[in-house]
């Protein structure tokens, strides 16, 4: 539980390549999120190129950081789900478990939100020429941090309502 609690989100990252074989950790995580039904709904695109990740820095007003790092996994949600309404969740999992093992790896990431922002979206199908039947769920950042950040204990017993 180590990285739960480690896990920050990291937006400033060195100048130097993720090894494709923590790539694949990252990845092997993501598909072993809960996913509703086993639909797993998903594809990731791991974009390495330069030019494409400085595109997909402009694809949110908020993914400016991304320009820097050294890779950037797209999380694709597919459209055509045994249960679309519920894909969101299943991404939403896969792209916990890349943070979480990102902090495991002694690497950087954070989550920024594309889905469910039309504009956002179109950006990012722009970027990739994701087929039709996919949608952009997020951008992930990736690489390893350049800056350090304090972890800060959100717990609040405020918000626990215990029922005996």
């Amino acid at each position: 539980m180590d990285a739960i609690f480690e896990r920050m989100s990291i937006r400033k990252y060195e100048d130097r390549p993720v090894e494709d074989e923590k790539i694949e950790k990252l990845l092997r995580a993501a598909m072993a999120a809960p996913s509703a039904v086993n639909q797993q709904p998903w594809e990731f695109y791991v974009v390495k190129n330069r030019e494409t990740i400085k595109e997909l820095s402009k694809a949110s007003p908020f993914a400016a950081c991304a320009a820097d790092a050294p890779v950037v996994i797209v999380p694709i949600l597919h459209k055509d789900a045994k249960h679309p309404e519920l894909a969101n969740y299943d991404l939403s999992n896969a792209t916990e478990n890349i943070l979480l093992e990102a902090t495991t790896l002694g690497l950087g990431a954070v989550w920024l939100c594309i889905a469910p922002f039309e504009d956002r979206i179109d950006n990012v199908v722009t970027v990739l020429h994701t087929p039709s039947r996919t949608l952009p769920f997020a951008l992930i950042p990736v690489g390893y941090p350049a800056e350090k950040r304090t972890w800060q204990d959100r717990y609040d017993p405020k918000k626990v309502h215990v029922i005996e």
